[in-house]
């Protein structure tokens, strides 16, 4: 293979372990627990992995003999810097188990799974991939693994392989699908343990179990770095306003480390306008504000970080989505709703528009009317698996800045605002995705896929693999397991009530946005930027291993 210099430095690099996930290691166990909500429907739901309890891993001398296992792997949803290292984590402790263990990674997501599309992973395809970016080793899809008969398809190829536990590295959607499958294998007593992971770089998979998603800190990290050095540009250049959309469809994560980070002049946190009922109009006035101001100063410049999402949190538009995707929601498994689904598939574009319209009510049509006409015919047309709005195809940053110009426009009519206003836009989504990943998460991931290995070992299923303490130096990290049942409730997707893990949004009282709030006026009238730089991977710990300000705010 043709790598670069540093590929060749960091594949030396050996990921820092917990203690309790070094040479003997004994299981305790803690009390039985319960879902985070619709406790009797997700019990229903799950009879047979529901109430099991918490586990942690710490060290003994009792040397244990482990019996040789085959164990699958399988990359599932967007990517997120770490996942290599879940694998090759779950390689090695294998391996220190039992030499004739094997590892089989399933390919392109779940639906390798089902199709029986597999590799077996020996040490020297391992070895190409510590510490890389990227799910390229085996690839990831998003195939939800939902029907009885995926999973007796997935069976087929376990009992061929003789695999008797699957890994399953995903985000909420893929950890759920982890858990129906686990239920279902141990209903039938299929001899298969699963057990999840926590991956997404949006940060939403996270509660007082899961401290963080692998992914969180790098993206964050690779993000921050390309927020200063436009800052640094804007402020040399001193004519630009940049509109920085950044991922994170379901909560504010991402934009809030980045402000943190950084320290921008305008940052919208979704959750605070869904909490004090803003419309679209208030956050233009709230930037357009701020441009005011600045340029009163003699300053016609400044940065706009917005999460990716913000739209779906406008009370108004979040009204409107939730009648969109009821109307266009089809139940495919009743005759009216397969009906239905043809009489939409049958609509030209402009009609499919115009039956969305006379849909809605009144009031929501008026919202939808207030969009620009390619906003309004994103959200009746796109779709994602789900059935939902696909809200990361609408251009945020493009809305709003047309949006301010207008209010600022209006504000020059009335001798209110005489600046100059020329934004420029970005979208920071896939350039965080698959960077090298940080020494945390280098560290964090191999951790988890060596808790993975031993949740298996001692004959879990339904568990999702943690990692706790980690704004402690590495060693002091504590590992384990959490049931997934005891993170989930109930939740409408298309149409239907279905079990999925709870999302995390941004706690607008918890730390993190505590400590935003308290300096963003600051940060709005003045030059306060941040320059973090590049994601450093040898040096002072405080530079290499430090973990995201959200953490060591949330730990502190």
């Amino acid at each position: 293979m043709n790598i670069s210099n540093l590929q060749k430095a960091r594949a030396a690099y050996q990921p820092k372990l917990p203690a309790g996930l070094r040479g003997n290691v004994e299981l305790h166990e803690g009390a039985p627990t319960q879902s985070v909500g619709d406790q009797d429907k997700i019990r229903e739901q799950f009879p047979n992995t529901y109430g099991l309890p918490l586990v942690d891993f710490v060290p003994t001398d009792a040397k244990r003999e482990y019996e040789a296992i085959n164990l699958g792997v399988i990359l599932s949803g967007g990517q997120a810097a770490g996942g290599h290292n879940v694998i090759c984590g779950l390689f090695d402790e294998l391996k220190r188990q039992n030499p004739n263990s094997r590892l089989y990674g399933f390919l392109m997501g779940p639906g390798g799974l089902v199709d029986h599309n597999y590799v077996e992973l020996t040490a020297d395809v391992i070895d190409r991939y510590r510490n890389t970016g990227g799910f390229d080793l085996i690839g990831s899809g998003r195939t939800k693994l939902e029907e009885k008969e995926q999973f007796d398809k997935g069976l087929e190829i376990c009992r061929k392989l003789g695999i008797s536990a699957i890994v399953i590295i995903g985000g909420d959607d893929s950890n759920t699908n982890a858990c129906v499958l686990a239920e279902y294998y141990a209903k039938i007593n299929a001899g298969v343990r699963v057990i999840g992971c926590p991956k997404t770089i949006d940060g939403d998979l996270k509660n007082d179990q899961i401290e963080t998603s692998f992914g969180f800190d790098t993206a964050c990290k690779t993000y921050s770095e390309l927020i200063g050095n436009i800052q640094r540009d804007a402020n040399s250049a001193r004519k630009y306003w940049h509109f920085i959309k950044l991922m994170g469809r379901s909560a504010s994560h991402i934009a809030l480390e980045c402000a943190l980070q950084t320290q921008p002049n305008v940052c919208i946190i979704s959750e605070e306008v869904e909490q004090k009922n803003m419309s679209m109009n208030d956050i233009v006035e709230y930037i357009a504000g701020i441009v005011c101001q600045r340029a009163a100063d003699g300053m016609n410049f400044g940065t706009v970080l917005i999460p990716e999402g913000l739209i779906e949190f406008v009370p108004a538009i979040k009204k409107l989505i939730k009648e969109l995707n009821d109307a266009l929601s089809c139940d495919e498994e009743t005759e009216e709703g397969k009906e239905k689904a043809a009489m939409l598939a049958a609509l030209t574009d402009e009609e499919l528009v115009a039956w969305v319209k006379k849909s809605l009510t009144a009031e929501n049509l008026a919202t939808l009317e207030s969009l620009p006409e390619g906003v309004q015919r994103q959200l009746c047309l796109d779709r994602d698996p789900h059935g939902n709005v696909q809200v990361s195809l609408i251009e945020t940053e493009k809305l709003l800045s047309e949006l301010v110009g207008k209010k600022l426009d209006e504000w020059k009519e009335a001798k209110i605002y005489n600046g100059k206003f020329a934004p420029l836009h970005h979208f920071f989504g896939y350039e965080g995705r698959c960077a090298a990943p940080s020494n945390f998460d280098a560290d964090y991931c191999y951790a988890l896929g060596t808790s993975a290995a031993q949740l298996v070992a001692n004959g879990k299923t339904g568990y999702m693999a943690i990692v706790k303490n980690t704004t402690a130096p590495a060693e002091e990290w504590r590992a384990g397991g959490v049931p997934i049942t005891m993170m989930m409730n109930i939740e409408r997707r298309n149409g239907k009530d279905k079990p999925v893990i709870r999302k995390a949004l941004v706690e607008l009282d918890g730390a993190p946005f505590k400590e935003f709030a308290a300096h963003r006026e600051e940060w709005a009238k003045g030059v306060c930027y941040i320059y973090p730089g590049p994601i450093q991977y040898w040096g002072p710990a405080e530079v290499c291993d430090a973990p995201t300000r959200t953490l060591a705010l949330e730990q502190a």
